[in-house]
């Protein structure tokens, strides 16, 4: 079993590795705690247009130098923004860790110029455009929103038009200097390193961050009254359906147990809703998903069929749901196992425990080791899948439509 390595800096920093000294390849990644939860209204947006501006320049390089550096060291390297965290990470040989964990160190402390903030702010309005031309994006984003209230778990991660045309280049420079402390912030690396030189080279690198505190009020959220709306866009082909009620938090555990019955109900392939609803031909996709957040979490279900057979598939949809624990201890078996081998795969590859290892971190201040998860799952029970529906019930469901304007 590999080692789970922790250290801290005087500044609050936390490193984790992860070592793997038969790995071909070394993932490191920073994670920061702040995301779109995080953001005021006036702000909406802003974390993510803040991890475009990591990519635009420091005091030491430009953008250009970023993205010949990154091209020289061969870096699979990338950065993304959620509800709850943002993330930059990258992928090298071993040998090209120091240089990569140095540059993305210095990429954390963005000049933020005011040309640079003007020519990116464009760049975002474009992305925005771009992702309302996806029903999908449309639907999750306004009816997560809808569901949540005035929860900030429900908060936009891209922002819109009119917030990303207001937010200021000083505003941006306040939500940096209130979210990228060191104290709210993991190194994680994981692969072929060795873990006293990453902790030697972050005090020289970040040991200088000044730290100062950046907390996050993890209400939880249990909505009590369904909510129901329907959108509308132009030239849909077929209509969306996504159902919504409460779930667990990613620090509940009973996340294990939840996970395990979507994957029975609603997996993207041998799941009841694909028998009844997929292989029939009646829908073109239809998944049960278990969103689990910080404090908080829904399960939804989303469909994509035609217009006229909305109502039969929600019908249908809620006839399964209705009966959660209708499976065969066979069916349980298949989804332990099922689950189990994707989280195993997934970690067979340094970014894929990178990434598993900073979530641990970000949401529980822990990382479980990947044979444990493995057993955990493996050892869920109908009594435990019992347990989690007679505390959040397959009911209530809120009810969002996209159909054709």
């Amino acid at each position: 079993m590999k080692k789970i390595l922790i250290e801290k800096l005087s500044n609050g920093l936390t490193i984790i590795g992860e070592p793997h000294t038969h790995a071909q390849s070394a993932s490191i990644g920073f994670f920061v705690k702040t995301g779109a939860r995080d953001e005021t209204e006036r702000e909406s947006g802003v974390s993510h247009f803040l991890e475009h501006m990591m990519f635009k320049g420091t005091k030491k390089r430009s953008a250009m130098d970023i993205t010949y550096e990154l091209g020289n060291l061969g870096a699979q390297a990338n950065a993304y923004t959620s509800e709850e965290m943002t993330v930059f990470y990258g992928t090298v040989l071993p040998k090209n860790l120091a240089s990569m964990q140095e540059l993305l160190s210095d990429m954390l402390r963005p000049a933020l110029t005011q040309e640079d903030f003007d020519t990116e702010k464009n760049v975002i309005l474009e992305e925005i455009a771009l992702y309302q031309d996806r029903p999908q994006f449309v639907l999750f984003e306004q009816g997560l929103h809808r569901f949540f209230g005035a929860h900030p778990a429900g908060n936009s991660v891209l922002g819109t038009t009119q917030s990303i045309t207001d937010v200021t280049r000083d505003e941006m420079a306040s939500y940096f200097e209130r979210r990228y402390s060191p104290i709210n912030m993991a190194l994680v690396v994981a692969g072929n390193f060795d873990f006293e030189t990453v902790v030697r080279d972050a005090e020289a690198c970040c040991g200088s961050w000044k730290p100062f505190e950046a907390g996050r009020k993890a209400a939880p959220y249990l909505r009590t009254t369904p909510d129901s709306h329907t959108f509308t866009k132009k030239d849909l082909n077929q209509s969306h359906l996504l159902l919504v009620t409460n779930g667990v938090s990613a620090q509940d555990e009973d996340r294990y147990a939840l996970s395990t019955l979507s994957i029975i109900l609603g997996d993207g392939s041998g799941s009841k809703l694909y028998w009844d609803l997929v292989e029939s031909g009646l829908c073109e996709a239809c998944v049960f998903d278990s969103d689990e957040r910080d404090g908080t979490g829904c399960m939804m279900v989303y469909a994509v069929t035609e217009s006229d057979k909305l109502d039969l598939v929600k019908q249908k949809v809620l006839a399964i749901t209705d009966s959660p624990l209708d499976f065969s201890d066979e069916d349980l078996e298949r989804a332990k196992r099922k689950i189990a081998t994707r989280v195993v795969l997934s970690g067979e590859l340094p970014i894929g425990r990178l990434m598993s290892i900073g979530n641990d971190w970000a949401y529980r201040a822990e990382v479980t080791p990947l044979s444990e998860i493995a057993q955990r799952i493996l050892a869920i029970s109908r009594d435990d899948i019992k347990r989690v529906v007679t505390k959040l019930p397959l009911a209530g469901w809120s009810e969002y439509r996209l159909i054709a304007s």
